[in-house]
């Protein structure tokens, strides 16, 4: 009877054992090298962050003069459009005070016109005067030559020359006067009368403020954060609301300092929103690099240099550019969490962003308003300024 032999069992076991280590470190070697084909192929040409979130412009309204708030014609997430009204003032403060400076400018002007007359009563006055001196020196001189012969008394003498005298001081007075008077009015119209153009000025600052009344929205976007309500006395500067110009929002995308060292301005990005998800690719580009991580521009910086440290990777904000269209299609708000993958291919870009924005943003005064305020302006000059508004300019 032949008995089995267990040494001859156990080959097998160990073989197959053996054969699935040598599997298993294939598989890890072909992960590892379709791992290195992958970063070295696609994944170090990006990096990505999800600590982003989206940014936009917050427009405050405040007001620009005090007064009571009458109405107010928004609210809350209500969309509104550049120039409309969103509140309006009591203006019978501002209405006064405009009728007052229109008043004022009246005044003036007819200040100024009589200044024009009485320049032109005093150059007559001057020719009549230097007439009857004449006259009278004429006269003087005459006397003088007889009164050797004793043709004239020394009374009648002694009144001639008093005359020319008297003549003499009141030519001289008017002629000072009327230095006096055109050193106002020299080389000026009434329009453009320093004294008239001042009382226009005070017009335009009333009707200016009269304006100011009126709050209309400086751009167009979403109202938030209204806090003003009827009934309320506020003082020029109060916040009253914000304007968020949804249209215009972008990305600012928290990386590792470690991360930069490829990134670039001008780099493409594509950007996904938690709010639409996977569903919704945003393409933008990398806008602007910043100048320093959050830590440094705290209230209350970290001083590192005094104490235990710890070092701890900082992070500076990447701003995105969006697509205006892909934004219009699918609007975001600000605050919202962002996924950031930007793509390092191209490196040409530069360091640091010379123009982020291609225009500036500007609010552009009313043209029709400014053309009414000068219309009533003149139209007060020529109602008080009567013939003397098309004077040649004074001269003394």
């Amino acid at each position: 009877m032949n008995n089995p032999n267990p040494a001859t069992e156990t080959p097998p076991a160990n073989g197959k054992r053996r054969q699935r280590l040598i599997i298993l470190a294939v598989i890890v070697l072909i992960a590892l090298i379709a791992y290195a084909a992958y970063w070295f192929l696609y994944a170090r040409y990006y990096q990505s962050t999800d600590d982003a979130y989206v940014s936009s412009d917050i427009v405050q309204i405040t007001a620009e003069v005090p007064g009571t708030v009458t109405a107010v014609h928004v609210d809350d997430t209500q969309h509104v459009e550049r120039g409309q009204l969103l509140v309006a003032l009591d203006p019978a403060d501002a209405q006064i005070a405009a009728a007052s400076a229109e008043a004022e400018l009246a005044r003036t002007v007819r200040t100024v016109r009589g200044l024009f007359s009485q320049s032109t009563g005093l150059r007559a006055q001057i020719r009549s005067t230097q007439v009857t001196l004449k006259a009278a020196r004429g006269d003087l001189k005459r006397r003088l030559a007889v009164a050797a012969d004793g043709g004239v008394s020394a009374e009648e003498l002694q009144h001639a020359r008093d005359r020319v005298a008297e003549l003499e001081a009141s030519l001289s007075t008017a002629q000072e006067q009327l230095a006096t008077n055109n050193a106002r009015i020299d080389n000026t119209t009434i329009a453009d009368n320093p004294e008239v153009r001042a009382a226009a000025a005070q017009v335009r600052d009333a009707e200016l403020s009269l304006r100011r009344t009126q709050i209309y929205s400086p751009v167009t976007g979403t109202v938030a954060r209204r806090s003003v309500q009827i009934g309320s006395r506020i003082a020029a500067g109060t916040p009253l609301m914000a304007v968020v110009p949804l249209a215009n929002v972008w990305v600012d995308a928290n990386f590792k300092e470690v991360q930069l060292e490829q990134m670039r301005v001008g780099q493409p990005v594509d950007v996904q929103a938690d709010l639409y998800g996977g569903d919704v690719t945003y393409h933008g580009h990398v806008a602007g690099i910043g100048a320093g991580s959050g830590s440094a521009f705290a209230l209350l910086p970290a001083q590192n240099a005094s104490g235990n440290w710890i070092k701890i990777v900082q992070r500076l904000p990447v701003r995105i550019a969006l697509d205006p269209k892909e934004v219009a299609a699918h609007p975001l708000r600000v605050g919202l969490s962002m996924d950031v993958k930007v793509d390092l291919h191209d490196t040409s870009g530069p360091l640091i962003a010379t123009q982020v924005r291609s225009t500036p943003q500007v609010i552009k005064p009313s043209e029709d308003h400014d053309a009414k305020v000068d219309q009533l302006i003149a139209d007060i000059i020529a109602r008080n300024g009567g013939d003397t508004d098309t004077a040649e300019q004074g001269t003394p």
